[in-house]
């Protein structure tokens, strides 16, 4: 759900990721004062937690995808403002690894045990953050999922409908020209029936001549019987 701000998961992966940041900028000034392996195990723990803080990055922008466009333009600032915070944090972790091989100390690794089990206790909170964030992935993904589900269905309807529609098309056109075909038969028929018409009319009318001679020569025949005698 959005928030004022954004994305409520959003800035839940940011102050994750500044509580996180501190932690490693901790360490990491930390290490300045340490020597041998108990400044290896502080900058293992920095760099633990810079994997942590790379996972919660890759959350945040998964996240952004879930955004309307609004929303997902105005927090992708932060975001790349987060990426080059990290960006700098790996360089420095560089920088302070380099220097701790170079200054390794053997009594400092007779002493380091301890140290590195009290890191690493405190790195345990940092660990059910990550993977509580790692649910948070799983869950963004199955979203990502579900939506790209949707579209396939409604890709797949809408090819339907279209196959639908051009059959629809097809059946309409072939009934256009069956008709077309029906009314030129028509017209033709019509136009025999027209001429058959007036060939009867004219047949009729000789009929009609031929009868009338006919009746004129047997009236003419009957007079001439009659008045002959």
């Amino acid at each position: 759900m959005d928030s004022a701000g954004g994305s409520e998961l959003f800035e839940s992966y940011e102050q994750d990721f500044e509580a996180i940041k501190v932690s490693i900028h901790e360490r990491l000034a930390a290490s300045g004062s340490q020597a041998g392996e108990i400044k290896k195990q502080t900058l293992r723990a920095a760099d633990r937690e810079i994997d942590e803080a790379n996972e919660i990055l890759q959350q945040m922008e998964l996240e952004l995808w879930n955004l309307p466009q609004s929303t997902r333009t105005r927090l992708q600032t932060r975001f790349r403002g987060y990426k080059a915070d990290l960006d700098r944090v790996k360089q420095t972790l560089k920088r302070a690894q380099s220097t701790s091989r170079s200054t390794a100390d053997r009594d400092e690794l007779l002493g380091g045990a301890s140290g590195g089990i009290d890191l690493d206790a405190a790195s345990m909170d940092q660990r059910t953050r990550l993977l509580n964030g790692t649910d948070r992935l799983a869950e963004s993904s199955r979203r990502l999922q579900d939506s790209h589900k949707i579209a396939l269905e409604t890709e797949s309807l809408g090819a339907g409908i279209l196959s639908d529609l051009r059959g629809q098309r097809e059946q309409i056109i072939h009934t256009r020209n069956t008709l077309q075909e029906a009314d030129s038969n028509i017209d033709k028929a019509s136009r025999t029936l027209k001429g058959m018409a007036r060939r009867m009319a004219t047949n009729k009318l000789i009929t009609a001549s031929i009868i009338l001679v006919l009746v004129l020569l047997i009236l003419y025949v009957l007079y001439r019987k009659i008045f002959s005698y």
